[in-house]
């Protein structure tokens, strides 16, 4: 068995955790997860309201007798989600490990801290990890700039972040972006990491609650299908290639430092649903990592998780040993 500062904190049986993702981490997914050994998450603004956070987190655990934690993504936004009410369901529903991203959560940690959670922050750069390390973060996930998702705007690669991670910080910390398999998760540990965050390569699960067409569109994705959108924005997000992608990018050509948010809203604004839920591939932009180059099947989670924890010990205990050390 493969422990690590990692599973110890959060006892959890392997070092594999399920990012939080709008549209997928419902509780069939983070269940899924946790029954397989790692740490499953819901994605809690996915929800909408903090009733039906509630709701999920209590389906959840009719699913699963593991741990499981609960994102809760900071956005700036002029009209700004309940929080408070996001974070009182949480303490409320008994769940004990809470996954945070985007702005700074030192606001809400006093009352997360208070009810006993553990929070693992995410983070883009060294120096906000630094920061959240700071202001009482259990652990970190540190996200390259392969990851899906927003990977920040300094666009420095796992194998540069993680080890100044590692020279940096003294918590526990994941291995965010790139992250599919035992490969990944034997050198997230050598660079110095205590396990992996996996986003993408978990939609491409059977029990993953996303259309059919979203899997496919994985499978069949290689390493150079995804882009970079809202760049002008510095609110960068990779997402899969697709003809509102298309669209998108050759709006941001166009228009150059003059766009706005607002020019690219039918290409980014709701599509989640049309793309996740209907299946329509070419509503707009879904977060997508680089690692989809990396996806060739769709298997159970279980198989997913045992296959990454049988190869990634195999490789740490074979593949490292076979080289003689003068």
């Amino acid at each position: 068995m493969l422990q690590t500062r990692f599973t110890q904190m959060f006892g959890v049986e392997h070092p594999i955790v399920q990012g939080g993702m709008h549209y997928v981490g419902f509780a069939e997914m983070a269940a899924a997860v946790s029954n397989a050994g790692g740490l499953g998450i819901i994605t809690g603004l996915t929800q909408g309201t903090p009733e039906k956070l509630s709701a999920e987190i209590a389906r959840c655990r009719g699913m699963t007798d593991k741990p499981f934690g609960v994102n809760l993504t900071f956005l700036p936004s002029v009209t700004p989600p309940d929080y408070p009410g996001f974070v009182e369901a949480i303490v409320k529903s008994g769940v004990k490990i809470v996954e945070t991203a985007g702005n700074n959560p030192q606001k809400y940690l006093p009352a997360l801290k208070e009810a006993g959670i553990k929070v693992i922050h995410k983070c883009t750069a060294v120096r906000h990890a630094v920061k959240a390390q700071a202001i009482g973060c259990d652990a970190v996930s540190v996200d390259g700039f392969e990851c899906g998702g927003h990977p920040g705007e300094d666009d420095v690669p796992n194998f540069i972040l993680l080890p100044r991670a590692a020279e940096e910080l003294e918590i526990p910390f994941l291995a965010s972006g790139g992250m599919a398999d035992g490969r990944s998760l034997a050198a997230a540990l050598c660079l110095g990491a205590d396990g992996i965050n996996m986003g993408t390569r978990f939609i491409a699960t059977q029990e993953a609650p996303v259309h059919p067409n979203v899997k496919q569109a994985l499978v069949d994705a290689s390493e150079l299908d995804t882009r970079l959108i809202m760049r002008p924005l510095r609110n960068t997000e990779r997402v899969l290639v697709n003809a509102g992608v298309e669209r998108l990018l050759a709006k941001e050509k166009e228009m150059g430092a003059a766009i706005t948010f607002a020019d690219i809203a039918p290409e980014v604004a709701g599509v989640y649903p049309a793309i996740m839920r209907d299946g329509n591939m070419d509503a707009g932009g879904w977060s997508c990592g680089m690692v989809a180059g990396l996806i060739h099947d769709i298997p159970t989670v279980k198989d997913l998780v045992d296959k990454i924890m049988a190869d990634a010990e195999a490789i740490l205990r074979k593949r490292v040993g076979q080289f003689e050390l003068a």
